[in-house]
């Protein structure tokens, strides 16, 4: 065995101590992800935390990094994807609140609390609304929508979302999907066509009844 592989053994690696600090952050908040309790989930030593990270607030600006480049990040690509129509761009963004893979609900919720006891969290998620919104924005323009309507449809769609995250709103995935033609009426004015509907569950491995299909690996979010 190298000697590289060795130390990785038993000093972890980064994305291991960043995994494990999510998974408190999102348990328990951010007063929780602390070296020890990390090493101990880790089954590794305190010090070995030090070779990867300065110190605690190192490892925590890398869990605002990992929020930052998934939620934002994603959503923003998903505001950019090809679309030949409003209400497929609305499907693409909707995508987010879908999979969690692209957007992580729990991750958000968890950083919306943090932000509520720290400066820098809150103001680094005052530039992420900031970006989602332009980004939602802009969509709307791309499709012929004027500045003020585009922004106001923009907030309705975004802070619907946020709300459902604010409240943790327990829905079901069956009820989620047979809901979102009638948002994507909601927010763009303009219904999905049949096809467009089609599309957007088969990506999402959705079978007839509405539920996700047995070869699907996501966890779902309500």
């Amino acid at each position: 065995m190298s000697r590289d592989r060795t130390e990785r053994g038993w000093r972890g690696t980064p994305e291991g101590w960043l995994d494990a600090a999510y998974d408190l952050l999102v348990e328990s908040g951010v007063d929780a992800v602390k070296v020890m309790p990390l090493a101990q989930r880790l089954g590794l030593s305190r010090t070995s935390f030090y070779w990867h990270f300065a110190d605690r607030e190192a490892l925590l600006a890398g869990l605002v990094a990992r929020w930052r480049a998934q939620n934002t990040g994603n959503l923003v690509a998903r505001c950019e994807a090809p679309a030949t129509t409003i209400a497929e761009a609305m499907l693409n963004l909707i995508d987010c609140w879908v999979d969690p893979q692209l957007f992580d609900s729990r991750l958000e919720f968890a950083m919306r609390t943090w932000a509520l006891t720290d400066p820098g969290v809150d103001a680094a998620l005052v530039e992420a609304d900031a970006q989602r919104l332009a980004a939602i924005t802009a969509l709307f323009q791309r499709f012929g929508y004027g500045a003020t309507e585009a922004d106001t449809r923009a907030r309705t769609l975004y802070l619907t979302q946020v709300g459902y995250i604010a409240l943790r709103s327990d829905e079901s995935f069956a009820v989620r999907m047979g809901r979102i033609p009638a948002y994507v009426l909601t927010f763009s004015g303009v219904a999905p066509s049949e096809a467009e509907v089609a599309a957007f569950r088969a990506r999402h491995l959705v079978r007839s009844d509405g539920q996700a299909g047995p070869e699907d690996a996501l966890v779902r979010q309500g």
